[in-house]
């Protein structure tokens, strides 16, 4: 379970979040939508220990990670996987390399587990005998399914996506969006989403968090933000920009 509690952060003047409130349960599929610059993969940092809150707390499986150090931070990270924007994928290392990197950080699985644990992972998304491709020989939606295959590796209890389907074609993120469901299906995986596409949240998500201004504008199911009739929240799911 993660908990947040009056969350505020700013970065000089600016202020991006303020005086958050919300937890996510066991087994819940949470996005987090709102407009560029709305915080949102602030907030993301935040939970996984990258950036400090200013003011608040967040408690994952009841252990504040505020002011935990780098081992301790790590030591929560390994029930966390990441999949991040575009992939993150290091240039210089095959697809193999990408994920055992995580396992041999992480987990203390001999090199045959290892070797196992990765080819099992790209079993799951669809990417098997691609184990010796270097990421320049992948196109974008390959890219985001190793990354995928990365986070999962670790068989992880929580999983983290920062915009899993930016920058790609209708096809490719109804893929994505299946591959984030099945894994979310087995029950054993708590997921947090971020993202501005309302096709992955109507998909994927059982539970919405709308951010605007820095505060939770909206916190509610997504049958129910689709029929909000709040301008704010109608102008992000329409993407009308006259109605506000």
């Amino acid at each position: 379970m993660i908990e947040v509690k009056n969350l505020s952060k700013s970065f000089g003047e600016k202020g991006v979040l303020s005086d958050l409130n919300f937890s996510v349960s066991h087994g819940q599929s949470v996005a987090i939508v709102g407009k560029s610059g709305a915080g949102k993969s602030v907030l993301l940092k935040c939970l996984i220990g990258l950036v400090k809150p200013d003011e608040g707390t967040i408690y994952v499986d009841n252990k504040l990670i505020n002011s935990m150090n780098f081992g301790q931070l790590q030591e929560i990270r390994s029930n966390i996987g990441m999949v991040f924007q575009f992939g993150a994928l290091f240039d210089s290392m095959t697809v193999g390399e990408n994920i055992s990197l995580a396992l041999q950080k992480l987990t203390k699985l001999s090199s045959d587990e290892i070797k196992e644990r990765v080819y099992n992972s790209l079993e799951e998304v669809d990417m098997v005998n691609t184990e010796d491709l270097m990421p320049s020989e992948l196109s974008g939606g390959m890219k985001k399914r190793v990354g995928i295959a990365r986070a999962i590796a670790i068989k992880p209890a929580y999983l983290f996506y920062d915009e899993p389907t930016t920058g790609l074609d209708p096809v490719m993120t109804d893929s994505i969006n299946r591959l984030i469901l099945k894994f979310q299906d087995t029950g054993e995986v708590t997921s947090v989403i971020i993202t501005h596409e309302m096709r992955t949240v109507y998909d994927v998500a059982d539970r919405v968090l709308l951010l605007h201004g820095g505060e939770i504008w909206f916190d509610g199911r997504p049958e129910e933000i689709k029929n909000s009739d709040d301008l704010v929240v109608q102008q992000f799911v329409t993407g009308n920009s006259t109605l506000v």
